[in-house]
């Protein structure tokens, strides 16, 4: 099953790095961007990650909230939330059962690089898979995304 534009995004429960429980229903009222990315220490991931974080200011400044998955462990996203300075939640999809909920589990049990905007409703608002994982969507991808879905808080 892959998610779509208008589906209710599958709610989970995943322990994180900085530590903690984190719950999809607890986001509600608040706009969620879910970045799935195959691994922690290989080059497009961190390439990614690290173009996050460079670039978080301007996704903090819409409201919206980051949270990067991966099938690692919590150990490995300690190590890599400290090697690299990351600040956004990296969260730990031990099994792949989340990645599975939404439709990107690769056959090898590590998640797809995809990103899902989810609405304040719960709600899928924007989909995008990376056919290859050898690119990934950018801060301004999905600030065009969360613009395109209504999801930005009006200017002025």
């Amino acid at each position: 099953m892959h998610l779509s534009a208008g589906d209710d995004a599958p709610d989970f429960e995943l322990s994180g790095v900085p530590p903690g429980a984190y719950h999809l229903q607890a986001q509600r009222g608040k706009v969620v961007v879910l970045a799935f990315y195959p691994g922690d220490f290989t080059p497009v991931c961190l390439r990614q990650l690290q173009h996050y974080e460079d670039q978080r200011e301007r996704l903090v400044a819409t409201g919206a909230t980051l949270w990067a998955i991966s099938t690692d462990t919590l150990e490995l996203h300690e190590r890599m939330a400290k090697s690299y300075a990351l600040s956004f939640p990296l969260l730990a999809d031990e099994g792949g059962k989340v990645a599975a909920e939404y439709g990107v589990r690769g056959m090898l049990g590590s998640a797809r690089r995809s990103v899902f905007i989810i609405d304040r409703e719960g709600v899928v608002r924007y989909a995008k898979q990376e056919p290859l994982s050898l690119s990934y969507r950018s801060v301004d991808d999905i600030l065009a995304a969360l613009k395109d879905s209504g999801l930005l808080p009006a200017s002025g």
